[in-house]
């Protein structure tokens, strides 16, 4: 099947292409999602049989305006509303009890759903031109580096959907921020993005990170949102993250330092390493919005080994820590 290539002025075609039950490769503001019809199960299944995703995890589910859950969810929380209020559109999913209306192969099997309201003016335009509710998750081989470009995307998906708009560049470089409401008045965070712990306190309440996000699920636990349960965010290199002040991380470098062996260190580290490496950014921001980008180009590179430095925990780089364990399979190296 071959995959067409659109620009942002024709919408349309992916309008009716997602009206006909097929998977489209459309950019949102935080990485490129494959969008279908939610409430159609044949499309979504199309979705995990193009990423190869098990079955058990789950899609978020995007709307035109927070108002719209209410017709896919039987229970909206007072402090979900102010957090919507507050974050959407935007790079936050609120994880809610669903309604019949989003089938189980949608949610992977769970009686809730991740409700997000997107702000990208491409992906706005589709679900509310198409009058559909749409599952989207990132474009890319299940178990991958997510894709910020539409390049990204036909390179994992060409031939195996329907079309893919170039919208440039995401703009945040990782997926939102999933959170879910516990006992009214607690917003715990299942997955961290840009919309970060600190930001979500100023609204109210108490705010928890869930133990997944910087650890695997246990044995027999289910995954309430993407990104919790499996090996996630991985190039073909094996990824290994180093905790250490860049003279520690230089040196331990050095001693396993080989053919095909890579670094990836901060913006401006560079200059006073002596090794293979990339740079992906001098603070949170610019790592959350490199970090995809970089482990893809490695893999050009034919890298086989790569040692990163840590980012901070703090703000959005959590949610780039959380990236990198995953793709490392939680091998971190503290010195």
């Amino acid at each position: 099947m071959e995959t067409l290539l659109l620009d942002e002025n024709q919408i349309d075609i992916a309008v009716e292409l997602i009206k006909r039950g097929e998977v489209v490769g459309i950019p949102t503001e935080t990485v490129y999602g494959l969008g279908a019809d939610a409430s159609n199960e044949k499309a979504v299944r199309k979705i995990f049989q193009a990423k190869g995703r098990p079955a058990d995890n789950p899609l978020i589910v995007h709307l035109a305006d927070f108002s719209d859950a209410e017709k896919y969810t039987s229970c909206i929380p007072p402090l979900a509303c102010r957090l919507a209020e507050k974050f959407c559109p935007g790079a936050l999913t609120i994880v809610l009890p669903k309604n019949e209306r989003i089938p189980l192969v949608t949610s992977g099997g769970l009686d809730t759903v991740g409700i997000r309201i997107p702000s990208h003016p491409v992906m706005h335009e589709i679900i509310k031109l198409s009058g559909r509710p749409i599952s989207a998750p990132s474009a890319n081989i299940s178990g991958y580096p997510s894709p910020t470009t539409a390049n990204h995307v036909m390179r994992d998906m060409g031939g195996k959907i329907s079309a893919v708009i170039d919208g440039g560049q995401s703009h945040f470089g990782v997926e939102s921020t999933v959170v879910s409401i516990e006992n009214g008045d607690t917003v715990r965070i299942l997955r961290p993005g840009c919309v970060t712990a600190e930001m979500l306190s100023e609204v109210g309440g108490n705010v928890v990170i869930d133990k997944a996000v910087l650890s695997g699920l246990e044995k027999g636990e289910k995954a309430s949102s993407p990104g919790m349960k499996y090996k996630h965010y991985s190039p073909s290199a094996d990824i290994v993250i180093i905790e250490s002040d860049f003279e520690k991380f230089t040196a331990y470098v050095g001693e396993n330092y080989g053919k095909n062996v890579f670094a990836l260190v901060f913006d401006g580290e560079e200059e006073n390493f002596p090794y293979r490496c990339m740079t992906y950014g001098k603070n949170s921001e610019k790592q959350a919005h490199f970090i995809f980008q970089r482990l893809r180009e490695l893999d050009d590179l034919h890298a086989e080994k790569v040692y990163v430095r840590a980012p901070s925990k703090e703000g959005v780089g959590l949610a780039v820590y959380n990236r990198l364990i995953r793709s490392a399979g939680f091998e971190v190296i503290r010195l």
